[in-house]
Parts: structure tokens; sequence; C-alpha cells
């Protein structure tokens, strides 16, 4: 994949959609342990959740954004100017005979969900990763995540199952795909 094209999209006069900056992680941070929090309790170790820190989330994001094809969509509040979602996507994490892309994380405060934000992030991955080529993208969710239908609605369909350790604890995870970006570029088109 070639470097980041300038993408900026104004959803409406309060969120805008820009490509993520270095000095965004501490907030990038900051919205993955929040949202953690507010959706994975009770469901995740609570010590676990209690455990996360935004500054080590900070690290994980910036140390990716080092590696290649490995970039940020972040959704940024105009009134306050501050960032309320982000989305980090690069290629997948695995082999495949053609390119595939993967959202590696993906996480709106939930103050803020249920407005289109978490759509139009990924619309913005979708778009990036077919200017470089690529038409197909998967993202892993938590199988108990209560937000799953979202992928559904966006079209993915779930492929595959595996297991991940957090905290010393096993959790089911499921592999949602779309394999034609172009449909998920153009469906809703216009819509956040």
């Amino acid at each position: 994949m070639r470097g980041p094209v300038p993408y900026i999209f104004q959803m409406d006069d309060a969120i805008e959609i820009r490509h993520g900056r270095t000095a965004d992680v501490f907030a990038i941070g900051r919205v993955l342990v929040e949202t953690w929090r507010a959706t994975f309790r009770g469901q995740l170790d609570d010590a676990y959740l209690d455990r996360m820190s935004p500054a080590e989330q900070a690290v994980r994001h910036m140390s990716r954004r080092n590696a290649t094809g490995v970039g940020h969509y972040v959704a940024i509040d105009n009134r306050s100017d501050a960032l309320v979602g982000f989305a980090n996507y690069g290629p997948a994490r695995y082999n495949a005979s053609t390119p595939v892309g993967e959202i590696y994380a993906l996480y709106v405060l939930p103050a803020y969900q249920g407005r289109g934000i978490g759509g139009a992030l990924v619309r913005a991955v979708a778009r990036r990763m077919v200017e470089g080529g690529t038409v197909t993208l998967i993202a892993w969710v938590l199988s108990t995540n209560p937000n799953r239908a979202f992928y559904e609605r966006l079209g993915a369909t779930p492929v595959e199952t595996s297991i991940i350790g957090l905290g010393g604890h096993r959790y089911e995870q499921v592999a949602y795909v779309w394999r034609d970006l172009h449909l998920l570029i153009s469906r809703d088109a216009g819509a956040a």
C-alpha cells in the first residue's frame, strides 16, 4: 500500500473524520480504554479492565503507526476538539493469496455511538484499502460484544471463530468479512 491519501470527511457541523496523527495516540488510548470498560464490564474480567491503561494503549498504537500500510482514522468533535472515536487499520495479520485489509481496532465513545461515526470510520478505511488495491476487509470482534450487529448492518459476514487470551482468560472472537469493499463504499453512499 502507498502512503495515506489526504482524507477529511465532515459528517455534520460537529463531527469530522480525518487521518490520525502522532499527537492523537494518547486520545486514542483514552477512547479505547473508556469504550472497553463501558462495553465489556461484567463480560470480561473486571480486574483486567481496571488494569487497562490509556498510556499503554497509546504506546501500542504508536508502535503500530510505524508498520508499513498501517494507519488510523479519527473522529473529532469540532465543538470541543475532542477525539471521540478511531479506526486502526492495515494489512491482515495472516497470509492470504490476495491483499486483505484488517480493522485492528474500531471504537467510538459510548456517548457518541448511534450517530453514524463508526460507519463513517469503516467507510474511510474501505476507501483507503480500495485506493491501495485491496478489496477485502476483515475485523475480529469478541463474540460477547453487544455491538456485533453493527458489522452486519454494514454488510459484513461472520466467517470464522477463534479464541483470544485476555488477562489470563480465554474468549471467543468472530471474524467479520467484507468481500467487496466497493459495495461497502457505495452502500448507503453519502450516509455517515
